[in-house]
């Protein structure tokens, strides 16, 4: 409503819009000092070399600066004064906006004396608050200005660079040079200022008699008045919490004694002062910016004569902050946790009680802020005392958590609220109000007009309006109870508030209740606001940190991350890059701490669920058996001296329940830590959305694929490595007891399992670090196959897996214990089709290699190869022929690793079975036995890719045909002809095997101990992938393979007394094997070019000659 301002031009809204201003005025001037106090972000020009003069020249000559006749000192300048204008900009016009503040400031405060104002913080409580705010907030800035040492080069060589760029000096730059020289010495100046606003001052601060000493009592007077307790009366329960100053109520302290310390030294007010200067050491002027109260009123003091009694005042003052103010503080911080507490489980169990008590929802918050701001003050700027612990409370997270829910409570039941406070305001504040007016002697119509708006307003509200969910907004109501405030509140008003002190009761009540309907969140930033722990980094995160080394604080951590939302209230338009990244810092800081802590529980427990696990296993049941059976036979019983082993299960059984175990204190922590990251499901940071359970998660997914790599105990020195299927049961021991967690906390463990598994198929997780694929990749190849390729290991074709050959010296491992069936089966469950994948590639990757040598050796023979495919037929040139090929032994060498490397290929492919998808094995089967010969050969590939990567077994290895195609080597007919010719060169090889005593074919392994029976996978498999990589018959040059095979063997059976052929049948036997795992070759080939009773006598030689041998 519009009402003509009759004697208080706007007064009002001057002070509502300064106000506002000078607080972005203020925290601007922090913020260059902030910047200008760091070398990193203050402006280059102020460090430079080059700008050493220009800046030593400013400050002796400020303001004045003779450009002309120190062109030399400012040369700097004038090089980069185009620069200078740019960067210092924003810096000048920031000291432009304190001096028409301050021009602002003294027009308005020379009206209020003018018209005489009344004021008093318990009738006119907005606008005296306004009044002390803007006198605080304009010494405030004064103060931040004269904080900034580098004020006066900023301002000057600003104006120097403007002046040699257009001519002339800034306009504004002579009063802003005088302003800032008048203000080095700033409180003997804002003496001189306030000296004529001495008796409204005074005024307004002697009105906080009637509060600041009710609110600034101890903790005892607390304790014996019940303050904050909802039980000590129960009749009075469901009565409205109020009172006759309702807004002072939660009224900042800090506010207070800023107004009653920063106005007394300028002001000269004579009470309150003492009072303010025992409540503590420090009060803020802006974010981390403090004065020593006493170290400030004792200086200004020293420049006044006549003095020294108050100064003896100080002294004691701050002696007894010293000695007792650390002791008050905390023994209130532990009243307002046990008075909180009690307040949220009440509130919590009756949210009804929100609406009447709704004020003490608001003291308990202001009264907690007030605590935590001052510890966080003090703790920053510890005194000298005989007991610093009062300053350090590592149960802070507790006090600040229970705030925390406080606020919660306010914001889920907002609607709660409305429904009280409309009725409150509808059905008693506008009867009551309207009683007030009518009882007034003396009502102006313009004051009328306003007041009959308030009764119109509040008596046209309903519940249907809070049913219906209407927004509600009476900012409009508020200000007009201010403009009614000021335009009573001057000397000669027709109406003056305070001669009607109900008046100010009732409309200040009233404007509490508007603000439980339309701005709660506007209420817990009054009530609550810790923003400024963003400003003392070290002092939040030392209570962080303390809160974290109690067990019984660890369920209140998550009151940190939660406080981080506070840190956007702070900010303002004028400045608003100042604290998003720090605040976002210090909540993922907290939460990933928080994280690690429970991350490393959880982990100890699965570690110790493992080691119990592991008792279980088969393997350790020996001794148990062994123990039974001595008992049963009645053998003799251990000495004295030996331990017995204990039965699993044993650490199960209790005598007494008050033992408690290191199980049962980790699941205690585990419980705390729980419980505070489940508190909220998620909460906003600067518009980010943060949800406390997913840094668990993270956190677990990179330890958790720490602990699997260590325990699978690689050592690449010594090549040892943990079995598979112990590894296995490790992971499935941490699996079960990792799903216990869901019953802590709501998250996804299958999605974390899955996701860390997955991982550690692939050759390197999410972090870079190596994964068990690698690791087991190298050992397989570096430990396993290396030692089969030189024969100290045997592939055992009746046993699928590999064995140790005998021998006398001692082998760090069993080969079978890490490649039989089980063993290979639990490595395809670890790594997976990835990982197989991955060892599949690494295996090629040899193979190929090998294949590059045996090329090379072709080359090396060509000539001689073309001639023995022409003439193996005629013994007489093939004798010649044999005797000229030097390599043979070499070729037969690195056929029987490429065999041995596929045999292996083999067994983990079979390994890899039907367990990932058992219900795609059948379609994929019936595909892959669908493709014949005249199938085109690229779907024969990507059918046989499938079955592959399923675990079937396929006629052409698509993994090798993928391989030799990517070799690079010459034109494809070329290849094609190594390739028969390689054929040839194994084929007339064969013989020399026959040579080696290890050639022997043992019955029980099922080949031969120096592993040539994996040359027929080799000669097969890679026959097939080099011909079909060359899109050639593969069936018509192994079948020339097997004629010249079969004529060079026979050839060697002629020399029936020739001691170098004693492992002849052993040959025999290879040439059948060939022939038994080729898809290609049929027993009917062989029959045809080798005569079937040779093989029949070696087998039956093999069987007698292996029943007369002792077993290996």
């Amino acid at each position: 409503s519009s009402v003509p301002s009759r004697m208080c031009p706007k007064l009002a809204e001057k002070l509502t819009v300064l106000n506002e201003r000078g607080r972005g005025v203020l925290i601007r001037m922090k913020h260059i000092k902030t910047v200008c106090s760091d070398p990193q972000l203050k402006p280059s020009f102020l460090t430079e070399k080059a700008m050493e003069p220009a800046v030593k020249y400013i400050n002796k000559k400020f303001p004045n600066i003779d450009l002309r006749g120190n062109i030399q000192n400012l040369s700097g300048v004038q090089k980069q004064k185009s620069e200078i204008l740019v960067a210092l900009t924003s810096y000048y016009y920031s000291f432009i906006d304190v001096m028409e503040f301050r021009d602002h400031v003294y027009e308005l405060l020379n009206t209020i004396d003018a018209c005489q104002c009344f004021f008093n913080i318990t009738v006119n409580f907005d606008f005296t608050k306004s009044y002390l705010d803007l006198i605080v907030t304009y010494t405030s800035v004064i103060m931040m200005l004269s904080r900034i040492d580098d004020r006066k080069v900023l301002t000057a060589m600003y104006n120097c660079a403007h002046e040699m760029s257009n001519g002339n000096s800034d306009p504004s730059y002579p009063r802003l040079g005088q302003m800032i020289l008048e203000y080095d010495h700033p409180w003997k100046k804002l003496t001189e200022e306030f000296g004529p606003h001495t008796k409204s001052v005074t005024g307004a601060v002697l009105s906080l008699h009637m509060v600041y000493p009710r609110r600034n009592l101890g903790a005892e007077q607390w304790r014996s008045a019940q303050l904050l307790s909802l039980l000590s009366v129960p009749a009075d329960m469901l009565s409205p919490a109020c009172c006759e100053t309702m807004p002072c109520e939660y009224l900042p302290m800090e506010v207070m004694e800023r107004w009653i310390i920063c106005e007394y030294l300028p002001a000269g007010s004579p009470d309150l002062w003492k009072m303010a200067l025992r409540s503590g050491l420090y009060i803020t002027l802006i974010r981390d910016e403090t004065i020593n109260i006493h170290k400030v009123t004792e200086d200004y003091f020293d420049t006044l004569k006549g003095y020294s009694k108050r100064i003896a005042d100080i002294k004691e003052c701050r002696e007894h902050v010293i000695v007792n103010c650390g002791a008050i503080h905390k023994e209130k911080r532990q009243f307002l946790r046990n008075a909180i507490k009690e307040l949220c489980k009440i509130l919590e169990d009756e949210p009804g009680l929100l609406g009447p008590k709704a004020l003490y929802v608001c003291m308990a918050l202001a009264f907690s802020r007030d605590e935590v701001l001052w510890l966080v003050r003090h703790s920053e700027n510890v005194p000298k005392t005989k007991t610093p612990e009062d300053y350090i409370d590592s149960q802070l997270a507790e006090l600040l958590f229970y705030t925390e829910k406080l606020k919660t409570l306010m914001c889920r039941h907002s609607r709660v609220l409305q429904r009280y406070h409309l009725q409150y305001l509808a059905q008693f504040d506008a009867l009551a109000l309207n009683d007030t007016i009518q009882n007034m002697n003396v009502c102006p119509e313009e004051e009328s007009v306003l007041m009959t708006s308030f009764v119109s307003t509040l008596s046209a509200l309903t519940v249907k309006q809070v049913e219906n969910g209407e927004e509600f907004d009476f900012r409009a109501l508020r200000l007009d109870w201010l403009r009614l405030q000021a335009y009573t509140s001057v000397a000669k008003a027709p109406l003056c508030l305070k001669d009607y002190p109900d008046l100010a009761k009732i409309m200040n009540m009233t404007e509490f209740h508007t603000k439980m309907m339309d701005d709660i969140d506007g209420v817990l930033r009054e009530t609550s606001d810790l923003s400024i722990l963003c400003f003392y980094p070290r002092v939040f995160e030392k209570m962080f940190s303390q809160g974290c080394e109690d067990v019984l604080m660890q369920r209140y951590l998550i009151a940190f991350p939660l406080v981080c939302s506070h840190f956007n209230q702070c900010t303002h338009q004028m400045c608003p890059e100042e604290v998003k990244k720090r605040s976002l810092r210090f909540c993922v800081t907290f939460l990933e701490e928080i994280a690690k802590q429970t991350c490393s529980i959880v982990l100890e427990i699965c570690a110790e669920q493992c080691n119990l696990d592991d008792q279980l296993l088969p393997k350790h049941c020996a001794h148990t058996i062994s123990t039974a059976r001595n008992k049963k036979q009645k053998k003799q019983v251990p000495k004295k001296g030996e331990v017995q082993r204990e039965k699993p299960g044993t650490e199960s059984m209790r005598k007494d329940r008050a033992v408690v175990t290191n199980m049962d204190k980790l699941h205690l922590t585990l419980t705390e830590l729980c419980s505070s990251l489940n508190y909220c499901n998620h909460f906003t940071v600067w518009d980010h959305v943060i949800i406390p359970p997913e840094y668990l998660l993270s956190q677990l997914e990179i330890n958790l694929a720490k602990v699997i790599v260590r325990m699978a105990n690689y050592n690449k020195a010594t090549h040892e490595i943990t079995r598979p299927s112990d590894l296995l049961a490790g992971i499935k021991a941490y699996t079960s007891s990792l799903y216990t967690l869901s019953r802590y906390l709501s998250v996804d463990v299958t999605r974390l399992v899955k996701s860390v598994l997955l991982q550690q198929t692939q050759p390197l997780d999410s972090q870079g670090d190596q994964t068990i694929t690698t690791l087991y990749t190298s050992w397989y190849l570096e430990g396993l196959l290396r030692q089969a390729s030189s024969a100290l290991i045997i592939h055992c074709p009746t046993m699928h897996c590999f064995v140790n050959q005998p021998n006398e010296n001692e082998t760090r491992f069993k080969a079978e214990e890490y490649s039989d069936v089980s063993e290979l089966q639990a490595l395809a469950e670890l790594i997976g089709p990835y990982g197989l994948k991955f060892l599949t590639e690494n295996l090629m990757w040899h193979i190929t290699s090998q294949v590059s040598e045996l090329k090379k050796l072709v080359i090396d023979n060509m000539d001689v190869l073309v001639q023995i495919r022409s003439n193996f037929d005629k013994p007489e040139a093939m004798t010649n022929l044999q005797s000229r090929l030097p390599a043979s032994e070499n070729v037969l060498k690195r056929m029987t690793i490429i065999g041995v490397i596929l045999s292996f290929r083999a067994m983990i492919q079979a390994a890899l079975g039907d367990k990932h998808c058992p219900y795609l094995m059948g379609p994929t089967e019936c595909l892959r036995d669908m493709i014949s010969p005249e199938t085109d050969i690229k779907a024969t590939l990507s059918v046989f890719e499938l079955a592959s990567a399923a675990g079937l077994s396929c006629d052409i290895d698509p993994a090798l045909v993928t391989a030799i195609a990517n070799m690079h080597g010459s034109s494809l007919e070329e290849e094609y002809k190594l390739t028969y010719l390689l054929l040839i060169y194994v084929a007339v090889s064969l013989p020399i095997l026959a040579v080696d005593p290890n050639s022997y074919y043992s019955r029980e392994y099922g080949g031969h101990h120096n592993n040539i029976h994996c040359l027929a996978t080799a000669i097969n498999q890679l026959s097939a992938a080099m011909f079909t990589a060359q899109n050639k018959n593969i069936e018509q040059h192994l079948k020339e393979f097997l004629f010249v095979a079969s004529s060079t063997l026979l050839q060697l059976g002629q020399n029936v007394e020739r001691t170098d052929s004693k492992n002849r049948d052993s040959i025999y036997l290879l040439l059948h094997m060939i022939v038994e795992e080729s898809p290609f070759l049929s027993q009917d080939m062989l029959e045809k070019c080798f005569p079937y009773a040779l093989l029949r006598n070696a087998y039956r030689d093999k069987q007698v000659h292996n029943l007369r041998l002792p077993p290996v």
